[in-house]
């Protein structure tokens, strides 16, 4: 029997050789310096354009709580300006509590519309259907703020003037076109075969929608959900004009008018509390579902 030669070779009364080296194997320890030095120059500049989108958020942050004199923080460093704004008329938990009740309820409001709006656009055939598509993106087109007087009296004819939940129907409507169009994308980008698979085991439409389809378009229903309170959270013109009682204020109003009590001085003190105060909800929830937010915006990216 012949013995087939190891990849170790000797020489007669010497050492042995070492391994051959497969062939078309090479170091990339060249390659990856050049990667890094090529990718430096992006790495520079997409921290420094970061810095420079934190640089104002930092320094309000620490001016917060800073001394700043006409403020109720003149002396070191300490939360005076978060007394003041805990303090201010009906108090900082009041209007934290209207605007989370706004938000939820338009978060809400705006996934269950989209939903089902996004998912008949995606997966049924009616008349019109493409024109009644480009008619709800129409209102992307209309300027906000020309369309909030009407509402008012609309909202005033209806019993919902000065009310809470007809500010979170106003921010709902303005969020579903947007909504909607993602929420098309994203069931489309779910093959066909696996609802019509479920239909095949005896699921109805409803029922497909809820067992396989959801599933499926989650970062896109977190996505439009994300966007929807951020809308709702920080939006100062709708509640600005629809609502008149001081009790009802959501926290943007109260911070604005907070700002300038005092004989129209400023006070940068409470106000940079109060900014403080709105921001950390949206920070917090934005790198909880930045993944899902991400792959949101990619849903349908690929489809031909």
């Amino acid at each position: 029997m012949v013995a087939l030669p190891s990849s170790t070779s000797t020489t007669a009364g010497g050492p042995p050789l070492s391994p051959v080296a497969p062939v078309g194997r090479r170091s990339t320890k060249g390659v990856t310096i050049f990667g890094i030095v090529l990718r430096t120059p992006y790495w520079v500049f997409t921290g420094s354009v970061g810095l420079i989108f934190l640089a104002p958020l930092l320094w309000t942050a620490v001016a917060s709580v800073g001394p700043q004199a006409g403020t109720n923080q003149v002396d070191g460093w300490g939360f005076g300006n978060y007394e003041t704004l805990a303090n201010y008329q009906a108090g900082i938990w009041r209007y934290l509590a209207n605007s989370t009740f706004v938000s939820l309820l338009t978060v809400t409001l705006t996934l269950l519309i989209s939903l089902f709006g996004g998912y008949a656009f995606a997966r049924f055939r009616f008349p019109g259907k493409n024109i009644l598509f480009l008619v709800t993106l129409a209102i992307l087109m209309v300027p906000y703020a020309t369309l909030l007087i009407p509402l008012y009296v609309l909202l005033n004819q209806v019993g919902l003037e000065n009310s809470l939940v007809g500010v979170a129907l106003v921010l709902t409507m303005f969020q579903l076109p947007f909504s909607t169009f993602l929420m098309r994308i994203s069931f489309e980008a779910v093959p066909r075969e696996l609802d019509e698979a479920a239909m095949v085991d005896g699921c109805s439409s409803f029922s497909a929608l809820w067992r396989v389809l959801l599933p499926a378009v989650k970062p896109g229903l977190i996505t439009v959900g994300l966007f929807a309170f951020l809308a709702a959270w920080n939006d100062f013109m709708a509640p600005l004009i629809l609502i008149n009682d001081t009790e009802r204020m959501t926290l943007p109003l109260a911070v604005s008018n907070l700002r300038g009590q005092v004989q129209g001085v400023v006070d940068y003190g409470a106000t940079e509390a109060g900014v403080v105060v709105l921001a950390l909800p949206c920070i917090v929830l934005f790198l909880l579902l930045q993944r899902h937010y991400v792959r949101g915006f990619m849903s349908g990216a690929m489809k031909g």
